[in-house]
Parts: C-alpha cells; sequence; structure tokens
C-alpha cells in the first residue's frame, strides 16, 4: 500500500517503522525539517517538508496515488483538515487521530459525514483498557475480542500459585477450566504455550477464554477476582476525564489529585461523584494523607513518564492495591521490565495498533481480513483475530491435519456468537472468528499461518 503519515511525533514515527517493515511505501510529511531527517535516515520512507493540510503539500507527497492517509499531528482540528483535503484531491481512505473529549460524543458524526475510515481517539482508548483492568485486577492486561465475547488476559504467577510446577496440558485435567494457555514470558525469553511447558514462578502468562471461563480459572487458582472498591488516580488531563465518565457506571469511589487549579476546577464541575484535591501528585505526605496505604488501586497519569514511573514505585512500595502506570513513550519496554512494576498502560502503542489493524484488514489477500489485533509482547507475538469468508485450504479440516508454522497457535474460534477452545478435531469453517497467537508478525490472512 502507498501510505501517507502527516505528524512525525511518536505515534507518526511508530507507524512509519512498523508500515515500513511490512512492506509498505510510506511518505511521511511534517513541519520540521529535524524530525524528518531523523526518520528518513532510520528507515526507508521518503519525507516531504510542509503542511499537511495543504493541496501542494498532500500533491508534493503523492496523494494521487495513495491508498491511505493517516493523520496524527498534534491538533485535531488539522487531523480533520488533512483527511477533508485528501478526500478532495485524492481516492485514498483516510484515518484521523482526536484527541480532545469535544469530539468523543461526535466521533461517529465526524466519520460518516467526512468519510474516514476510522476515527482514533488514544486517550478514551487507554481510559478504556484501564477500567476494565480495574474490573480484574489480577490482570496486568485484559484485551477483548469478538465485541468481548473473548478475553485475552496478562498475568503474574507468584512464588506460592498452585500452577507452579504444572504442566499447560495439566491444566485442563487439572483445574477443570476451559482456557488456553497462549504464551508465558519468563526473563528474556518468550514461548508459545506447547503442551509440556512447565510453569515457574514470576512467569508472565497470557491466557484465553470467554469471560465467564476466566473468572472460573482465577477463582481456582485463588487470584483476587473482585472489582476494586476505590481508585486514586494521579492527574486530571484527558485520561482522567474519560476515565471518571466510565467508572460512573461501576460502584467505584475515585479521587483525583491535581496540580492545576484550574483543572481541578473542571473537574469538579464535570465529576460531582468524584473527590478532587488540588496537590502534587508526587507529594509523598499528601498520598499518605490522602489514604494511598488503604486504597485498592492508584493510577499515574501525569504528563511526565519519569514521574510517573517514580510515583507508581513508591507506592508499590506502601499499597497492596492494583497499581497502574501510563508511560507515554514506546521506547521504554525493556527498561520497564526490570523495574518490575504492575500494569503498563502506553496510549501511542494503543493507536498504532489500531491502525496496524486497519491497514492490514485491507490488504487481505482472501478475504479472511484481520478484525481486531493486539501486541501481546510488543515486536515479539501478536494475537489477531480473523473474519472467515468463503472456502480456503485452512477451512473445513480437522486442525490436527493442518500444517502450521512454527510458534503459531490456533486460540479460540468464534461460532454462532459461541466461543470454543479449539482441540486437534475442530475445524475452522466459513464465518468463524479465529483468534490466531503467533509470533510471525504482520499476519494479513488466516492462510498466512500455513507452511
Amino acid at each position: 500500500m502507498n501510505v501517507i503519515i502527516v505528524g512525525c511525533g511518536t505515534v507518526g514515527i511508530t507507524l512509519a517503522e512498523q508500515l515500513n517493515k511490512e512492506g509498505n511505501n510510506v511518505t511521511v510529511v511534517d513541519l520540521s525539517a529535524e524530525k524528518l531527517k531523523v526518520i528518513g535516515a532510520q528507515n526507508d520512507v521518503l519525507t516531504v517538508l510542509g503542511n499537511g493540510a495543504t493541496f501542494a503539500t498532500q500533491r508534493e507527497a503523492g496523494i494521487s496515488k495513495a491508498d491511505l492517509l493517516i493523520a496524527v499531528t498534534d491538533s485535531d482540528e488539522l487531523n480533520l483538515l488533512c483527511c477533508m483535503v485528501a478526500k478532495k484531491t485524492g481516492n485514498c481512505q483516510t484515518i484521523a487521530r482526536l484527541r480532545n473529549p469535544d469530539f468523543s460524543s461526535e466521533a461517529d458524526f465526524l466519520k460518516d459525514e467526512l468519510g474516514l475510515a476510522m476515527v482514533i481517539n488514544p486517550e478514551y482508548a487507554a481510559a478504556a483498557e484501564i477500567s476494565r483492568v480495574l474490573r480484574f485486577p489480577s490482570a496486568l492486561r485484559i484485551d477483548t475480542f469478538s465485541k468481548g465475547r473473548v478475553e485475552l488476559l496478562k498475568f503474574k504467577l507468584p512464588e506460592d500459585s498452585s500452577l507452579v510446577g504444572l504442566s499447560v496440558r495439566e491444566i485442563s485435567s487439572v483445574l477443570r477450566c476451559d482456557v488456553l494457555i497462549c504464551t508465558v514470558e519468563r526473563g528474556d525469553e518468550v514461548f508459545i504455550a506447547k503442551g509440556d511447558l512447565v510453569f515457574d514462578k514470576d512467569d508472565i502468562i497470557s491466557l484465553i477464554a470467554a469471560p465467564k471461563k476466566v473468572a472460573e480459572f482465577f477463582e481456582k487458582i485463588n487470584y483476587k477476582l473482585q472489582a476494586v472498591k476505590d481508585v486514586l488516580l494521579c492527574g486530571g488531563g484527558k485520561i482522567t476525564q474519560y476515565l471518571c465518565d466510565i467508572l460512573e457506571r461501576y460502584p467505584i469511589s475515585v479521587k483525583i489529585i491535581e496540580r492545576d487549579r484550574k483543572t481541578c476546577e473542571y473537574l469538579c464541575s464535570q465529576y460531582p461523584h468524584a473527590t478532587v484535591i488540588n496537590g502534587d501528585p508526587g507529594d509523598r505526605e499528601l498520598l499518605l494523607e490522602e489514604g494511598i496505604r488503604t486504597a485498592g488501586a492508584f493510577v499515574s497519569l501525569s504528563d511526565q513518564d519519569e514521574e510517573n514511573i517514580l510515583t507508581s514505585l513508591y507506592v508499590k512500595g506502601v499499597c497492596n492495591g492494583k497499581i497502574i502506570t501510563k508511560i507515554a513513550r514506546t521506547d521504554f519496554d525493556e527498561i520497564l521490565k526490570t523495574l518490575d512494576l504492575n500494569s503498563v498502560i502506553t496510549p501511542k502503542s494503543i493507536t498504532s495498533d489500531m491502525i496496524l489493524r486497519y491497514v492490514r484488514s485491507v490488504e487481505g489477500s482472501m478475504g479472511n481480513n484481520v478484525e481486531t489485533l493486539y501486541n501481546i509482547i510488543r515486536g515479539k507475538v501478536e494475537a489477531a483475530e480473523f473474519i472467515i469468508r468463503g472456502s480456503s485450504e485452512i477451512t473445513d479440516t480437522p486442525l490436527s491435519e493442518l500444517k502450521f508454522k512454527e510458534n503459531v497457535l490456533i486460540a479460540s474460534i468464534i461460532r454462532n456468537n459461541k466461543v470454543i477452545i479449539p482441540r486437534g478435531h475442530d475445524t475452522i469453517n466459513s464465518g468463524d472468528s479465529v483468534i490466531v497467537v503467533s509470533k510471525h508478525l504482520a499476519l494479513r490472512d488466516i492462510t498466512d499461518i500455513l507452511m
């Protein structure tokens, strides 16, 4: 595909790198010559210096031959204008990133009226992920497939876990739970789970199942199931505002610490159910005064990664509740693993994942397109949901008879709204949704998993 990316921030750079690796022709547009010089030197992409909302700049970027324009500048209005110009001057699909809460309620209207292929709100997506973890605090991360019918959870094994010493194969017979273990992270190693793999303390495990079956599994291994009853949020930005909207529907008490007085006044007027404190979120004495020792959960949402990390590390030493840390940068992964933070949310990674999913979906060669895409372990393992349309070499044949590539796992089949944890005798049929976990990145079609 010929893709134009307007905006050379973290999201734009991440998208350019990934789309280029996957064989797309990428052109990046930005007003900063310095940023373009860096990305051009590090990746095989074209760069254009200029305002991406002007016809002249888009023409120079090749809008007449573009298949997709992605606008991810820091300005919502500029992103919308870029897409409008592209629709008028080219024959391509358009994606706009919109972050302002004022646009949140109008996203569907804007998408329909402007003919956008997708509207992305990374802060809302991050808030939704945080809310899922708050309702199921045993998990480090929760992703959903097939409109919530299937959940993929990541959690860490404590030393005294009943799973330590068991093999993957024994999960079904010993616990009698209809779940599928997908991956195991052990130090720097990552394994696609095979039957003879034995669990060890501190393993990070991802599993997939219907929500009810997930709850049964965690109950049997004595993990905490109850949603948190109270949460302390540090920072009053966009994610906090979206999170407050979502948590209004649940019996969770919300307390917010924000240093800017005007923001505090706004939060008080918009969210009367929340307690708002004007103060420094990094002030340890203030955190103690506000009951951090007994809080059910703590979420660090300031605009500074360093502050979020340091505050979370301090809270981890005094609080037994769930700790969630927002990280803006996407190049901290290896460092964060050594810090052993609880749950980490990266809005920009969520944004790039959603856009990559769309790009792959329109590239599906046989119509079995990518519907949902998540990075289980960034750059190492992906989980992709495919919608099966029509027959191919992968359909109507028992899974045990198919020859799959190494490090590929059929994690779930959804058929007529029923979740099937697949065994060797099961088949993939037309109309199914199929979830694949794989070390082979950039899958575009379900048949790509066959040898």
